[in-house]
């Protein structure tokens, strides 16, 4: 197998580093890609608003995913658990004696590979992987790259590799972290994730005092998007998407329909723990039904962290709360939801394109479809319908 470790400070994780361990690992045609934050770097000093290491831990861990959800780009906690100064020839020796049977490769940007001699060990780096370096922007000269290969293969018997990179990857850490302190919201969205951006305003990071309970709509998705996988979040737009052209139609408030889409999933990927720990904390009664099956939990700790974190009105709270069963006597809002998470784009089952047709046309003939689906997937597959979804259904009916 062929791995890659690319290390970093990471403070933050911006697009050009997504970008960079992207192409890097195609273009390297690496199986596995081992992204390491740095705890201590020892050719610079961080700054004193810097994210703490475990901060920019988690910070890499939302990358990596966006990056490869496969699996195949992973974050690796080492150099964190080592104290003093994160030398990458300890790092690499590490990881050989984890993949004694593999070929590894350090790769790293045209700026660390032109100054590799000055390195800590860059001969003990060399005689256990393989040392590549990438241009950080289309029409950066590869000749001093290629130049520094032969030099690095000459005096230390290095393999070597020289990529250059079809996609600008030149983004500064310190021009970010001075945007974040400016709150320049535009230039950030052309830097940043969203995810990684939303986990910086939930952790206050980089001196961001942010009241959660008066985000823009762009925060709060940044935010939402920050608490999930990046898998779910497709979704998520999804529904907002859906969830707004209903609003319009249907007359209810558009503002509250898009926020209850963008927070309706926010605690999806919540364990079971965390879950629990929510529901003691906002007294959230879970009935029979609903302890035995984890995909109801994150509907009502979803509406929880709307209310408690969030600060969005009851509204909100109940569409979340009741999106994933329905209820008796649904408010237009509470039917929004429910139709836009069932029947948003990238849904792809037998009978959504019906669903989505009658959504535009009678609303609660659509609703009423929609439970008589989930009750009959319910029973389908040996489980008990909620009360709730057959109050829904009975309380259209009549």
């Amino acid at each position: 197998m062929k791995i890659g470790m690319y290390g970093g400070t990471f403070d933050p994780p911006h697009l050009g580093h997504m970008l960079a361990a992207k192409w890097a690992k195609e273009l390297l045609s690496l199986d596995k890609l081992i992204v390491i934050p740095t705890r201590t770097p020892p050719h610079k000093e961080l700054d004193d608003c810097s994210a703490s290491p475990e901060a920019r831990l988690e910070m890499a861990r939302l990358v990596a995913l966006a990056i490869e959800p496969t699996g195949s780009v992973t974050v690796s906690d080492c150099e964190l658990c080592r104290e003093g100064k994160s030398y990458t020839a300890d790092t690499v020796e590490e990881l050989f004696r984890q993949y004694p049977e593999d070929e590894l490769w350090v790769v790293m940007g045209s700026d660390m590979f032109l100054t590799f001699e000055q390195w800590q060990e860059p001969e003990r780096i060399c005689a256990l992987a393989g040392v590549c370096g990438f241009t950080r922007a289309p029409g950066e000269a590869v000749a001093p790259l290629k130049e520094q290969a032969k030099r690095l293969q000459e005096r230390y018997g290095a393999k070597t590799a020289v990529l250059s990179l079809p996609e600008d990857v030149n983004v500064s850490s310190t021009e970010i972290r001075e945007l974040l302190e400016r709150g320049d919201n535009t230039a950030l969205s052309k830097l940043l994730w969203s995810p990684v951006y939303g986990y910086i305003l939930r952790h206050s990071l980089y001196g961001m005092q942010v009241d959660l309970k008066h985000l823009t709509d762009e925060q709060l998705r940044a935010v939402s998007y920050s608490m999930m996988l990046p898998k779910r979040i497709p979704h998520v737009q999804g529904t907002e998407e859906e969830a707004v052209k209903l609003a319009k139609l249907w007359g209810a408030d558009v503002k509250n329909a898009r926020r209850a889409a963008i927070l309706h999933d926010c605690t999806k990927y919540y364990s079971v723990d965390e879950h629990m720990a929510l529901c003691e904390r906002y007294d959230i009664p879970l009935d029979p039904i609903e302890k035995g099956s984890e995909k109801l939990f994150h509907a009502k700790t979803g509406a929880a962290l709307a209310c408690h974190l969030f600060g969005e009105p009851e509204e909100v709270q109940a569409a979340i709360y009741y999106h994933t069963t329905g209820k008796g006597n649904m408010t237009t809002l509470e039917k929004i939801l429910y139709l836009a998470d069932y029947m948003e784009p990238h849904r792809d089952f037998p009978g959504v394109e019906r669903l989505r047709e009658l959504a535009y046309v009678d609303l609660d003939a659509a609703v009423a479809l929609g439970c008589e689906m989930s009750i009959e997937e319910m029973k389908e597959k040996g489980r008990p319908v909620h009360p709730n979804t057959q109050a829904a259904l009975d309380s259209l009916r009549r």
